[in-house]
């Protein structure tokens, strides 16, 4: 059952994509889209590009030297997308604090910058795993963009948690999904481009692929669920209090 192409490969495959695209419908029903647009071209253009490669990969005709030039050129349009979603996620959390999100864009900005950086010296550091450039290439690609993603979902979590930030239930929902799906694909990627489990890759595709399927289904149920109430939390500290401080800063961009 563990093999490329048997059902379960198929189902893998297409079925959480199948959900993604009702996703998104529904998405756009309930208006949501205004609300987390860049989400909703993620959950767009991902399921165009996993069926594009999905036909890739069944067609013959197709040489696996173009699978995988498509399969790179899709893996950097997505990844800057999913970078966007975050930035979304961020500005969505500070969304009361207009002050705040300002400076705090170029916190994000710098934070994102020193991650490039250590994912390029990750990537420089990196043995190819195999003979094919473009093969061994995408590999150390995922790797680069799921180093990048986990850092800044870190900063995300870390900033929200420090802070005491309310989350509603489709932020939450999404930087969860997103949160697993990057850490879980950086573990996968990292032993790949690596050279590890070079006789056994399929099970880290069933790994992935599975992984992915998880990941619609939390975004099902946190977009989708009627919303609570925002939870209200003890009063914070004034060092902490987020109110005092876009009140200051824009006190002092005033003057």
């Amino acid at each position: 059952m563990l093999q490329a192409h048997s059902f379960l490969w198929h189902y893998l495959w297409l079925a959480p994509h199948l959900l993604q695209v009702v996703l998104a419908a529904m998405v756009w029903r309930r208006g949501l889209h205004k609300l987390f647009p860049i989400f909703f071209a993620y959950l767009v253009f991902e399921a165009i590009e996993e069926f594009t490669l999905y036909g890739l990969d069944v067609i013959p005709s197709v040489s696996p030297e173009m699978f995988w030039r498509a399969f790179c050129v899709g893996l950097i349009i997505e990844g800057f997308i999913k970078l966007g979603v975050i930035g979304e996620l961020f500005f969505h959390l500070l969304q009361p604090w207009p002050v705040i999100a300002k400076v705090g864009s170029r916190l994000i900005t710098g934070t994102g910058t020193a991650l490039v950086l250590l994912a390029t010296l990750a990537a420089a550091l990196v043995v190819p795993d195999n003979t094919h450039w473009f093969i061994s290439g995408s590999h150390i690609l995922q790797q680069t963009f799921y180093i990048v993603e986990c850092g800044l979902l870190v900063f995300l979590l870390s900033f929200a948690a420090y802070f005491k930030l309310a989350w509603d239930n489709c932020a939450f929902g999404i930087a969860l999904g997103i949160g697993i799906l990057s850490c879980e694909h950086l573990a996968s990627w990292a032993v790949m481009a690596n050279g590890g489990l070079l006789d056994r890759r399929q099970l880290l595709d069933f790994l992935n692929m599975a992984t992915y399927h998880l990941c619609v289904l939390i975004w099902f149920y946190y977009l989708l669920i009627p919303q609570k109430s925002a939870t209200t939390f003890a009063v914070l500290l004034p060092e902490n209090n987020l109110d005092i401080w876009n009140r200051e800063l824009e006190r002092l961009l005033q003057q």
